[in-house]
This record gives C-alpha cells, structure tokens and sequence, in this order.
C-alpha cells in the first residue's frame, strides 16, 4: 500500500471530522438524502459520459493509486547493463535465461522480441505502440477520476438548490428555516469534500505514477535497442543513466 496516500486520505478526513466535532455534532452533518444526490448525480453523469466498459477498467487503473510498489530505475538499469554483458559474451540468445523469473512482462516481451531476430526498427515500433496503449489506459482513469472531481461540487449545488426551492417554500414555517438551509448547505459540502479529498487527488496520483510507469518502459525499450545493436556495456549504462537524476546514477565500472 501506498503510505502517502493512505496517510492523506486519513490525515484529510480526520482533520475535517475534528474540525466537525469541535463545532458540535457529527450527526448535524449527516444526511441521506444529501448523499444520495452527490453520489447518484456524480456516478449517473460519469456513466453518461463514458461507456460502461471504460468505468469497469478504470477500477484496475485506480489501484495504482494505492500500491506502493514501483520499479527502481537504478535497479532497472543495473538488470539491463548486466544483460549487455552477458550478451555480447555469449551472444544474443542467451538473454532468454536471464530473464527466466523475470516478473515484469514489458522487459519479458521486449528480450523476446530480441531473441526471435525481429528487426530493430519492428522492435522499437511494437514496443512503443504498446507504450502508447498503456498510456492512453492510463490517462483514461485519472481523467474519470478528475470527471468525477468536476461533477461533484456541481451535483452538490444541484442538491443545495433542491434544498433552497423546499426552504422557500415553508416560508411560512419560520422554524423550518434553519434546519432547512442546513440541509441545503450540506449537499455542496459533500461534493466539495469528495471532489477535493478522494477523485482529484487519486487522479492526480494516477498521473504521476503513470508518468513514472512511461518512463521507465522508454528506459528499457532505449536498453533493449542498446543491448540487440551490440553496445559497450558502459554505452548502455551511459544511455540510460540520462533517464535519472545526477545524484542517483552509479556507474558499475567504476571499481573495475
């Protein structure tokens, strides 16, 4: 699990329920009717706006969100630097035992590709086709997600003026006057909270990450060509430690 984002979402919530209590009770800001028009507006014009199969695969999506694992570029790069070396030792087919255990099936297709002759130029174009797909899947999500961000805060003054045309209509009810705008007021309160505290931050954490994910399958897509076209292993290394920030990048060679 991803620790910032739990920890935000807790940390944002909670401050937000302290800040509830501290002015009275929960319950003032508990109401089923305010919810259901937040949600089922937010949910039903999200559903409107894109195909069922669409919302149904962003579920896969929105878990990246919460997973803490990602791939270390200068471990990446280390795994390709070391395939460099073996393969210009023992020549190109021995890659497919390196890779043997291998848990990540871009790096897996990618040494296949290699290894079945496949021409450089083919190679680089079905690997960045599949980079663009996975991509395009990616800024799908987040922009559900950032979809359901927009519409919230507006389903939100729907329920506050559904809430607002029933106050004035007990006008002659002073008593109800009260209860009434609160109830009003809670609507656009729910959908300020959810735009702002769960769909626009999980969208922009599924940006970031997916950006990240990019990079790192262009790193390796940089290093399969390297490797296929028979560079020095210090070649490969140097290519790709242009993908990582200065103070992060160590060279293998150095002691040697």
């Amino acid at each position: 699990m991803d620790i910032a984002t739990i920890i935000g979402i807790i940390g944002g919530f909670g401050l937000v329920i302290i800040a509830m209590l501290s002015g009275g009770g929960l319950a003032w800001f508990v109401d089923g009717p305010s919810a259901m028009i937040v949600l089922g507006g937010t949910f039903g014009a999200v559903l409107i706006n894109y195909p069922l199969s669409d919302l149904l695969g962003v579920i896969n999506v929105a878990r990246n969100a919460f997973r803490s694992k990602r791939q270390r570029a200068d471990i990446v790069i280390h795994q390709l630097v070391e395939m460099s070396k073996v393969s210009r030792r023992e020549g190109i087919m021995s890659l497919q035992k390196i890779i043997q255990g291998n848990r990540d099936p871009f790096l897996i297709k990618a040494i296949n590709l290699v290894v079945d002759g496949v021409d450089p130029a083919q190679v680089s174009d079905i690997l960045e086709t599949e980079l663009d797909f996975i991509g395009e899947r990616h800024r799908l999500g987040a922009e559900i997600f950032t979809t359901m961000g927009n519409f919230a805060p507006a389903m939100g003054l729907v329920g506050t003026l559904i809430g607002l045309v029933q106050m004035l209509k007990q006008m002659n009810h002073p008593g109800t006057i009260g209860p009434a705008m609160a109830v009003a007021l809670i609507t656009t309160f729910y959908g300020v909270i959810l735009a702002n505290l769960v769909f626009l931050p999980i969208a922009g954490k599924l940006r970031t990450r997916s950006s990240r994910e990019l990079l790192m399958k262009q790193l390796i897509i940089n290093g399969i060509l390297s490797i296929q076209s028979g560079d020095n292993p210090r070649v490969v290394e140097q290519k790709l430690q242009s993908y990582i920030p200065p103070r992060e990048r160590r060279s293998q060679f150095y002691h040697e």
